[in-house]
């Protein structure tokens, strides 16, 4: 690869996980009796509940807080959480959607080239932590992004977050 040529990288979000409450304490037997693509954790005191569209899965506590994972995108988490809460108020309960917030991003990334990991943590210290023994990735952090990168030798790199859902289409420039 030529030191001289820029490459852009499209950074694919996997995931989005977000929480939202109900404002109303939910009968978790009723959902699990009534419910559809429902599975009952009875020991743990929770309800694992399927969406099909959008593509997304909730734990239900029978507090009412409610957690969504598997969308693509905030908007996506945010219409299924809606959806979730529609279906729950269609089984009796007195559901009000509040406190909805994105927890956590996740995105991943291919470089076309490998990374030697001992050079760049040596290089980037202390962002960069690197245990071969414990882990194949170096762990980046970038505090002031609250954003976590695992960076590995063949080049692929995972990133966690929570100011990654603005951008649905990021593109990152090498140079």
């Amino acid at each position: 690869m030529d030191a001289d040529s820029d490459v852009a990288l499209d950074i694919l979000i996997t995931n989005v996980v977000c929480v939202f409450r109900t404002r109303c304490h939910l009968n978790l037997r009723k959902i699990a009796l009534e419910g559809a693509n429902v599975i009952y954790k009875r020991d743990v005191g929770k309800v694992l509940m399927k969406l099909r569209k959008p593509r997304i899965t909730a734990t239900i506590w029978s507090s009412g807080k409610i957690i969504c994972t598997g969308a693509t995108s905030e908007e996506e988490a945010k219409f299924g959480a809606r959806r979730l809460a529609r279906s729950l108020q269609k089984l009796g309960f007195q559901v009000i959607f509040t406190d909805f917030k994105v927890v956590n991003v996740l995105a991943v990334c291919n470089m076309p080239f490998e990374i030697r990991l001992p050079e760049f943590t040596k290089n980037n210290r202390p962002h960069a932590s690197y245990e071969p023994e414990l882990h194949p990735a170096v762990c980046y952090r970038i505090k002031s992004l609250r954003a976590t990168l695992q960076i590995f030798s063949t080049g692929s790199i995972t990133v966690t977050g929570i100011l990654l859902y603005r951008y649905q289409t990021c593109q990152l420039w090498i140079e």
